[in-house]
């Protein structure tokens, strides 16, 4: 068993630190669309609707496949609900 401690879970379990950073990115903007449809109160039908997705697509976002979901995606879904994604780029500890 490792003492290793990591900042993130993604850095235990990716391979790269690019690789966490994606995921890090990608579950960021997940939970930003399951609390915006959750806080709207919207339907999977009516979130597919505004989003310009297929309702299955939705299933697969509020259920967490994040492995089904690239970072345009989220950022095209985010505008589509319209949220604004911010971006902050600072060097690596």
């Amino acid at each position: 068993m490792s003492a290793d401690r990591f900042s993130s879970i993604w850095d235990a379990i990716e391979n790269t630190p690019a690789q966490a950073e994606n995921m890090k990115l990608r579950s960021m903007l997940m939970m930003a669309l399951k609390d915006h449809i959750a806080g709207e109160g919207l339907s999977h039908a009516q979130a597919a609707k505004t989003l310009g997705v297929t309702q299955p697509r939705i299933s697969d976002l509020m259920r967490g496949k994040i492995d089904l979901f690239g970072l345009d995606t989220l950022v095209n879904m985010q505008s589509a609900a319209g949220l604004q994604v911010e971006m902050s780029v600072t060097k690596a500890a």
